[in-house]
């Protein structure tokens, strides 16, 4: 299909609450929405990197300007009959996995429209019903903590997951495994710490985690391998796993037994699947993360978690765990307690609503093909 316009939006989302992690508070996501055109219809994608280059070196302003003057002028007027031909035109360029997930996403809801089904269905999704579990940042207490955890454990939350940093770790998870010694939990780093601290988490080994996320540097294998050997508790990778390359290497070298995948940070749908088929590949089954996209972008995270290889919880939300009003129409609920359901509509099912989009822009640049 020829894609005859792309329309790019820099937008800042306000949340309810502070987002406390190993990265600092958080007040506003900031993501850019993409809108791609063809003779045949237009679909929406998303990349929500923030708005400082904490999480990864690419931050929304930056992504928004390459995308804008980059990525999509070498789109518009071409023909692009899959995901990989869209790779292709943009892998002259080195990483930029956000401003490439914006585009890729939206030529996948794109051409399932244009195919008139639901992207779930279309990229091999087993069932459009996908487990979600509870998540937890930083909180001012750990009584505040404790009671969340326990409004989630009755809520039915099959899996808990808390955000862990220097000051918020092991004093915490030991209350919290005290409380709750029988409950599915894990803990994610963010890249907080570093090998020197192998002692800590030997301790933290003693407490029957279901698994350690990111405990060390975003761009590391090596040393999370040392560190894998050293527990008994599986390490998953989250940050660290940005292509499909770096997910072969980390199984190859046992630097992890389980694999977050956050479409974004990998490029897009098309190499999200491409990291899921090399985990299943390598016997190490996945889970989808999320970076607090708006629904669009949640929509696209739901549509990959459908996938058979996803295992445990993803860390998708409803609407309402962040936003006052989501972006996104329809908004994101739960179809069942720590249960959401991929849309049944062509495409992803969701787009922005335009005069929310109109109120949250920052900026947005309309581009067309000469």
């Amino acid at each position: 299909m020829r894609i005859t316009g792309i329309d790019v939006y820099h937008v800042a989302m306000t949340l309810l609450y502070p987002f406390r992690t190993a990265f600092g508070n958080d007040s506003v996501i900031e993501t850019v929405l993409v809108r791609m055109q063809s003779e045949e219809g237009y679909g929406w994608g998303e990349a929500s990197p923030w708005a400082l280059p904490a999480y990864s070196p690419e931050y929304a302003g930056g992504v928004y300007k390459i995308v804008t003057e980059l990525f999509a002028p070498r789109l518009l007027g071409q023909e692009i009959g899959t995901g990989e031909e869209l790779q292709e035109r943009l892998a002259w360029a080195k990483g930029n996995p956000f401003a490439k997930a914006s585009l890729d996403t939206a030529w996948w809801d794109l051409e399932a429209k244009r195919r008139g089904q639901p992207l779930w269905q279309m990229i091999g999704g087993k069932q459009p019903i996908v487990d979600v579990g509870a998540d937890f940042g930083i909180m001012e207490s750990h009584d505040q903590l404790l009671a969340e955890i326990e409004a989630a454990a009755i809520a039915g939350y099959l899996r808990v997951k808390l955000k862990y940093r220097p000051g918020w770790d092991l004093e915490m998870i030991r209350t919290v495994r005290r409380h709750f010694p029988e409950l599915t939990i894990h803990i994610d780093c963010n890249s907080a710490y570093t090998l020197d601290d192998i002692d800590m988490f030997r301790q933290v080994d003693e407490l029957g985690l279901f698994m350690i996320e990111q405990p060390l540097m975003h761009d590391d294998l090596v040393d999370h391998a040392t560190l894998q050997n050293a527990l008994t508790t599986p390490i998953c990778l989250d940050e660290s796993i940005t292509s499909p390359a770096r997910a072969r290497k980390a199984a190859e070298i046992g630097a992890c037994r389980w694999i977050n995948i956050k479409y974004p940070r990998v490029g897009g749908m098309t190499q999200a699947i491409a990291v899921h088929d090399m985990a299943a590949s390598h016997g190490i089954p996945c889970w989808v993360g999320g970076m607090i996209e708006s629904a669009v972008g949640a929509n696209h995270c739901l549509a990959l978690a459908t996938l058979p290889n996803f295992t445990y919880p993803a860390d998708i939300f409803p609407s309402s765990r962040f936003f006052d009003h989501d972006l996104g129409n329809p908004q994101l609920v739960h179809s069942a307690p720590s249960r959401i359901s991929a849309q049944n509509a062509a495409g992803i099912g969701v787009e922005p609503d335009p005069e929310r989009l109109r109120r949250q822009s920052i900026a947005c640049r309309h581009l067309v093909a000469e």
